[in-house]
């Protein structure tokens, strides 16, 4: 799936995050490498054409 997606940062477990979708409440695992950098627990994603962006 391509997205547009929006995740919430849920858990961060070394060069691991887990994803929450906030449409459906569907997790991801992910490797940190693929996200922005400086994201926290908390921080709210957009995906959308393989990307992954930071909303404010």
């Amino acid at each position: 799936m391509f997205g547009p997606i929006d995740y919430i940062v849920k858990k961060i477990e070394g060069d691991y995050a887990t994803l929450e979708n906030t449409a459906d409440g569907e997790e991801l695992f992910i490797a940190m490498a693929l996200l922005p950098e400086g994201i926290d627990i908390g921080t709210k994603l957009h995906y959308e054409m393989l990307e992954y962006t930071v909303i404010e």
